[in-house]
């Protein structure tokens, strides 16, 4: 046969195609998948196991004017190459390059932005209301994940979406698996119904028997409902989709693209909110990634042949922070362990293995995580709780309401802060100083290594009383930046690394390298500069920072967060409070959505790499 993905320009192409040709594509797509995603990294494992999904989709609805939206997003890899962006893949999630989640700029047909989950049946049902009170016609549908179904915000989507007459449709795409093992109750009840289908067949049957009698009294049938009723929690108990006024279609298989058209047809033409029930496998069609889809759900470029990543591992800030939290642990017997469904991202799984009782994976349910720990934090307990800040986000509340306000000891591990790269807008994070700054009773560290996330960690969990953030990047740093970054970490104090006469630079985090460097290539112009390691977001290290300035005369900041309240705006408002007047320049992210490329790209191109850091201490020397 000819090669069919080649002759796929749009979602018109796949309905041509016979069931036959719909198998063969779907190969096609596999071996398309692994070859690019092998060379550009990205999320392998989830798209592997939605190409039968995804064709069937498209070929049963017509979009664009029919919306699906994606959740979480990375499951849309197949979505874009059949939507005409095949050829623009080896650009996959590189400056300039196609994103890697679905981008209503980039593409008609991607009707949503969605990074974060449990996000696609609030925006879904939107939809759907809008397109009915302004009398149009056509089909919406939510393509969630089983993992994703366990956030709150589902819940609370399916309950309105319910009892609403609105025809919305929500595929729940079951692979029993989202970036980590799912947790909860949901997960055990789908696992019933995977093991159930008995239950479905019965019902149908009993349906077509009732309609097949021409007349039937009142109370038979009552008694049959109340026997359907019966042997529905016998065959499956707590089936909370219908309870909650969904149609339920399903379980079915998700690689049956046969039968994936078939009940997708019947769900287009059926009134009122429907979900259908689909089972897939993460991985499928690649043995690594199927044999362990956790390693494949975000990907570095790898070996095809092998399944080795290419990259020389490094070891990661989450994996230095996980080690010395359990070499914590062990001389403490009240720290405990939280994380929202990312025990191996956030470096807690030798936690988890070391300390299972004192370990909760909570599923995707960031607000519970934090009010959680709050309730552990009252009762005596000293709660890690690790997310990465673009989830984090979603806890504000919690963390000012439930924690800060009550003045609770929770340690917040706030990995992947700042600039993430590759995975964009919706990931970044870059806020977290931002939010929680301002927040009564709320302290906030940054390492500039490894060495210090340990010191960090260690003095949050035995010196620090009240709410306390640590924020790391994304990625690996040096072991030890120089030796004076050996001293203890005290309350609010920061800590002069590099002195000089023109300069006073003062870096947070893993910008304390980047001032180091800047420094360095200034000395060759024959400018010095005090380089100061602020180490605390808050509280600020005010009498350190004006000495130094009153010194040199100018102060340079530097912070991987956004300008807008971060870091750097907290300087000049402690300036202000002592009346301290002194040039200051600001170096961080603008207030905009920073949008997807390597990290190394990103710090470049907003002018935050030694290079430029140099050249803006330069401008203001010359002022």
């Amino acid at each position: 046969m000819d090669n069919l993905l080649e002759t796929i320009k749009s979602p018109d192409d796949i309905k041509k195609l016979n069931t036959q040709q719909m198998q063969q594509l779907a190969r096609e797509i596999r071996e398309f998948l692994i070859s690019s995603v092998s060379k550009t990294g990205g999320h392998l494992a989830s798209n592997l196991g939605v190409v039968e999904l995804t064709l069937a989709l498209h070929k049963v609805f017509n979009t664009p004017e029919d919306k699906i939206i994606w959740d979480v997003g990375h499951q849309s890899y197949v979505h874009k190459i059949i939507t005409g962006r095949k050829d623009e893949f080896s650009t996959l999630r590189k400056a300039g390059g196609i994103a890697g989640f679905p981008k209503t700029a980039e593409s008609i047909y991607d009707t949503f932005n969605t990074g974060h989950s449990s996000t696609s049946i609030s925006a879904a049902l939107g939809m759907a209301r809008a397109r009915d009170l302004k009398k149009e016609n056509y089909s919406v549908v939510a393509v969630i994940g089983d993992g994703a179904l366990t956030g709150g915000m589902a819940f609370e989507a399916m309950n309105d979406a319910g009892r609403s007459p609105n025809n919305i449709i929500v595929v729940l795409n079951d692979n029993e698996m989202s970036i980590s093992k799912n947790v909860g109750g949901m997960s055990r009840n789908l696992s019933r119904i995977r093991t159930a289908p008995l239950y479905y067949k019965v019902k149908e049957d009993v349906n077509v028997i009732l309609s097949r009698i021409p007349a039937i009294g009142e109370s038979t049938a009552k008694v049959l409902d109340k026997a359907k009723s019966a042997l529905k929690y016998i065959m499956v108990p707590g089936i909370i989709f219908e309870e909650l006024g969904f149609k339920y279609l399903g379980p079915i298989d998700g690689h049956d693209i046969e039968e994936l058209s078939d009940v997708l047809s019947r769900a287009k033409q059926t009134k009122g909110p429907v979900l259908v029930h689909v089972c897939t496998k993460k991985g499928k069609g690649y043995a690594f990634a199927e044999k362990n889809p956790l390693a494949f759900h975000g990907i570095s470029p790898f070996d095809v042949k092998t399944g080795q990543v290419l990259e020389n591992g490094k070891t990661s800030y989450s994996d230095i922070f996980g080690k010395e939290l359990v070499r914590l642990a062990h001389e403490d017997e009240s720290i405990v362990a939280i994380t929202a469904a990312m025990p191996n991202g956030t470096g807690l799984s030798p936690f988890s293995r070391e300390f299972p009782n004192r370990f909760f994976d909570v599923g995707i349910a960031e607000q519970h995580a934090v009010t959680l720990a709050a309730g552990l934090a009252i009762s005596g307990l000293k709660p890690v709780v690790a997310i990465y800040s673009t989830f984090l986000q979603r806890a504000y509340d919690q963390i000012l309401h439930d924690v800060a306000l009550q003045n609770l000891h929770v340690v917040f591990a706030v990995d992947r802060a700042g600039i993430v790269g590759e995975d964009g807008e919706t990931h970044q994070g870059l806020y977290d100083i931002s939010f929680l700054r301002h927040i009564p009773n709320m302290s906030i560290l940054t390492p500039c290594d490894n060495n210090e996330l340990a010191e960090m960690l260690e003095y949050a969990l035995k010196k620090h009383k009240g709410p306390i953030a640590i924020r790391y990047p994304r990625g690996s740093g040096k072991a030890c930046l120089c030796d004076t970054l050996s001293e203890s970490i005290k309350y609010g104090q920061g800590l002069l690394v590099k002195e000089g006469k023109d300069c006073t630079v003062v870096a947070l985090g893993d910008m304390v390298e980047t001032a180091l460097n800047a420094a360095e290539m200034l000395e060759k112009s024959g400018v010095t500069c005090d380089i100061i390691n602020a180490r605390w977001a808050k509280p600020i290290d005010i009498k350190l920072i004006a000495a130094s300035a009153e010194k040199t005369g100018r102060v340079v900041v530097l912070e991987n967060n956004t300008l807008a309240g971060g870091f750097g705006s907290g300087l000049l408002e402690e300036f202000n409070r002592v009346d301290f007047k002194v040039p200051v320049k600001l170096l961080g992210f603008p207030d905009k959505f920073i949008e997807h490329g390597s990290r190394e790209y990103l710090f470049k191109e907003y002018k935050l790499d030694a290079e430029s850091v140099k050249n803006e201490i330069l401008k203001l020397l010359e002022r």
